[in-house]
């Protein structure tokens, strides 16, 4: 299942709304880092039915604070967050991101 790009507060709020759980990609298009943990997360995509979200932090500056600031979670790019009924259950960042980390997070979750 291919990531869908959240741009603003308010597509942010329609997937709060609509989906129980989801993964959420802070990506920033200038990064290497950034880079090959969107590769990651892209090959993740191809294996779980969880929806997958990605926020591109030069396009979208102040949802990526808003979220931030709303979950106080400290912002990182790259960085992926695990939502659950509007709260963040896990994240991690930068090196960290790997396909494997991503899938045992979802069999964690599953449990």
């Amino acid at each position: 299942m291919e990531a869908k790009v959240i741009q603003n507060k308010e597509e942010f709020q329609d997937v709060l709304n609509r989906e129980a759980a989801f993964y959420l990609l802070k990506h920033s298009l200038t990064c290497p880092i950034s880079a090959a943990a969107k590769q990651e997360y892209d090959r993740f995509s191809l294996e779980t039915q969880l929806p997958l979200y990605t926020l591109y932090v030069q396009e979208a500056r102040e949802l990526s604070n808003s979220i931030a600031e709303l979950y106080a979670v400290k912002h990182e790019s790259p960085q992926v967050l695990l939502f659950e009924n509007n709260q963040i259950i896990w994240n991690t960042s930068h090196y960290e991101i790997k396909e494997e980390v991503l899938r045992e997070q979802v069999l964690r979750f599953n449990k």
